[in-house]
């Protein structure tokens, strides 16, 4: 359910492909944020007290009206944020799922019995409150989920913040939660601008806690804003992520996943693999394997089934990307379309300088470094030379070298002969700057409670 907004301002959503307007959406104010946070207050105290198998049953619900209209929250993504319609496919399916396995948690959400003298102590798990969500432009719909799936089932009302320019799938989703029968003010989304309905969210005392995925930048932000009311903060911020190939690697597999691995999504993704660090006696043999591949990935209209990449999310995207190639850099380039869109073209630099800005910055769109090293050591020196420790993959057939540098590589989620970095039943967060705690994985919902501890005397009062 979306909130009640004052439409004092509005947002236009552009579709990225055209740069047409497809939608004005009423914009939240401070004031639009308070009335949410008292409705959603209300709406939690009898969400909480529902018997557990009835929280699940009713999320449950919600997961079959998400499948049910499946193919329109797809389009609405390929409208609204440029991804390609199966990416959007899967990421709608990706809430359902989300949806369905915070389920399964409701009722295994318990505490512990601890041995103590003289009684009986236990603990419980109570939710927090009023937890606000402050969802990206890059994946509108799963991150949303991420956090909003396990709040909600663990008993808090939640209060979304989708990002300017994607609040379609958002606002969609909550009229789909509440004709699944979620209560009236449970699950609210409020769109607007981030210095004011973010800013609102974050220092509002009856927001007990934010998850905020975005920037470092701003992160750091909303973590001093909410220390001020020592409010708990999640953050899942930026990345620059290596895919180490080693000489012993299979080169083919290697090279042929590649282009997606920071590709996808138009490279708009934290986690997208955007230094290819190759060991130098094979760095030819994988650029020759590379290049073939990353000319066949095909750019266009993202309502296209057979598009593998989609455009930009916006001009300003458009110009940063664009800043940090320059005219004439080495290495090779892929086609685009030309026209309306905010279109770039896949692109691999070579012969950059480890420590340059492209190297070791988060770009955010199809850009990648490809730059050889000699040993392990030297993997693992470039691999952590940067701010980030989000993602990365490495490339091996020993199995001991891919132990010693999985340990080695200061980054929170890592893949060997893969490039697979979210998967909602583990846990997903970053190192350094990349961000502070874990979303998704067995433990999710407990990061929505408080832990109440209770103990009992066995041995009466005193005397």
């Amino acid at each position: 359910m979306s909130a009640e907004l004052s439409a004092e301002h509005v947002l236009e959503v552009l579709d990225p492909a055209t740069e047409e307007v497809i939608a004005t959406v009423p914009a939240a104010t401070a004031a639009d944020v308070d009335a949410a946070v008292v409705r959603a207050a209300k709406a939690q105290s009898a969400w909480a007290a529902l018997a557990p198998g009835e929280r699940a049953r009713l999320l449950r619900r919600f997961a079959a009206a998400v499948d049910a209209h499946l193919e329109e929250l797809a389009a609405l993504e390929v409208r609204e944020a440029g991804h390609t319609i199966g990416n959007a496919r899967w990421e709608a399916g990706n809430v359902r799922d989300l949806l369905d396995y915070a389920a399964g948690g409701v009722e295994r959400l318990t505490g512990r019995q601890i041995p103590v003298a003289g009684g009986l102590d236990v603990t419980i798990l109570e939710p927090l409150g009023v937890v606000g969500v402050i969802a990206p432009w890059n994946f509108p719909m799963p991150i949303a989920a991420w956090a909003t799936a396990p709040a909600l089932a663990a008993g808090n009302a939640v209060l979304l913040k989708p990002a300017e320019t994607t609040p379609l799938t958002a606002l969609r989703l909550a009229e789909l939660a509440l004709a699944a029968g979620l209560p009236e003010g449970l699950f609210q989304v409020l769109p607007g601008h981030g210095p004011v309905t973010g800013g609102a969210l974050v220092e509002h005392p009856g927001v007990a806690k934010i998850v905020f995925t975005g920037s470092t930048g701003v992160g750091r932000q909303v973590l001093a804003r909410g220390a001020a009311r020592l409010k708990r903060v999640t953050l899942e911020l930026g990345g620059k992520s290596p895919n180490i190939v080693f000489a012993d690697a299979d080169l083919e597999a290697a090279a042929a996943a590649a282009p997606m691995s920071f590709l996808d999504n138009a490279g708009q993704d934290c986690c997208a693999r955007t230094r290819i660090l190759v060991q130098r006696s094979v760095h030819d043999r994988f650029l020759d394997l590379l290049g073939p591949a990353l000319e066949a990935v095909t750019v266009g209209d993202p309502a296209d089934e057979n598009t593998d990449m989609g455009p930009l999310i916006s001009a300003a995207q458009l110009r940063r990307v664009r800043a940090y190639v320059p005219d004439g850099a080495e290495g090779i380039r892929g086609k685009a379309p030309e026209g309306p869109g905010f279109w770039f073209p896949p692109t691999l630099l070579t012969g950059v300088d480890p420590g340059a800005p492209v190297a070791v910055e988060e770009v955010f769109g199809p850009v990648a470094v490809l730059i050889p090293f000699e040993d392990e050591a030297q993997a693992v020196a470039l691999a952590n030379a940067t701010d980030y420790g989000l993602s990365g993959s490495l490339w091996t057939r020993d199995i001991g070298r891919a132990l010693r540098v999985s340990q080695a590589v200061r980054a929170g989620n890592l893949s060997v002969n893969s490039h697979s970095s979210v998967r909602y039943w583990t846990p997903f967060g970053g190192f350094k700057q990349s961000g502070i705690g874990r979303e998704l994985g067995p433990d999710a919902l407990t990061a929505f409670t408080e832990t109440k501890n209770v103990f009992i005397s066995t041995e009466g009062p005193a005397q």
